[in-house]
């Protein structure tokens, strides 16, 4: 088996939202996107071992040893101080682990669960081990059954889906906005490698579904709305999931957006179905 190894943020034995039926979702630590509406905003980074957390932890969970920081799981009460006061937007918590120790940890929940998602962060910038981990479970006769998911925010290159595609059953994208200046906005990078990695999985049959995040007064669909659904046309029979923006955890300026109520999501969902859009999920929860 391969030692590749993958620097783990956190990982959800049984989880009902990270794709259909119940799944194993396994976070990825960092990402390539700023996105100012990010919910796992400690994600985003790597922890450089600055040492700065470790004297705000009440628990004395966190020490500094051999040039690192170091976390006590038995002793953390995940307040998540040590979150709110990195300044690199990481977790002193992520772990490096490797495909044999995710392997077992699958094999203990294998006979509750439908499959595993890989997300993050961004599940794609730890793309060999993604393509181990994937290869290994289905190497595996007792864990090949289960459906490989990644939930992916779309940079990744047409190179780099070819190389993964083989060994997993599809994507989840998440197109956070249609304009170019609006997602360079929201999320610091530019939008047409999402849209290529959208059509390119779409034409593979492995676009589980497009998301889109709908948020008060900072949204473009609506104003797209044409564009947007002879796009989803283009893709075929494909899911479109409409998410709702919520403000509880998110950092800096989103902090004062307003969260999403279906007020905010159904004239979108509407306008989508309208134009021939067949599949449109709306939110199950709003908070």
């Amino acid at each position: 088996m391969n030692s590749r190894c993958a620097f783990v943020s956190k990982i959800i034995p049984f989880s009902c939202v990270d794709g259909p039926g119940s799944r194993l979702a396994l976070f990825l630590q960092g990402c390539n996107m700023r996105c100012k509406s990010c919910h796992n905003p400690w994600t985003i980074g790597r922890c450089n071992h600055c040492g700065g957390c470790v004297s705000g932890c009440s628990q004395q969970a966190l020490s500094f040893s051999g040039g690192k920081v170091q976390w006590n799981a038995a002793l953390c009460e995940q307040c998540d101080t040590c979150l709110r006061m990195c300044p690199q937007q990481a977790t002193p918590m992520a772990q490096q682990m490797s495909v044999e120790n995710l392997v077992a940890q699958i094999r203990k929940v294998a006979l509750f669960i439908e499959g595993i998602t890989v997300s993050g962060g961004e599940a794609t910038l730890q793309l060999p081990f993604l393509h181990a981990l994937f290869s290994a479970l289905r190497r595996d006769a007792q864990l090949r059954h289960l459906n490989c998911l990644v939930d992916s925010n779309g940079l990744l290159s047409e190179t780099g889906w070819h190389k993964l595609l083989p060994v997993c059953d599809g994507a989840m994208i998440d197109l956070k906005a249609w304009g170019n200046e609006r997602h360079r906005f929201l999320t610091g990078r530019d939008n047409r490698q999402v849209k290529a990695s959208v059509r390119l999985l779409a034409a593979e049959k492995r676009l589980a579904e497009l998301r889109l995040l709908v948020i008060p007064q900072q949204s473009d669909y609506l104003a797209h709305i044409d564009a947007l659904a002879a796009f989803i046309h283009e893709l075929g029979e494909v899911p479109v999931r409409l998410n709702a923006f919520h403000a509880h955890g998110v950092y800096g300026e989103a902090q004062t957006w307003r969260s999403a109520t279906p007020e905010d999501v159904e004239p979108l969902a509407l306008a989508l179905e309208e134009r021939g859009v067949k599949t449109v999920l709306r939110p199950a929860l709003y908070l």
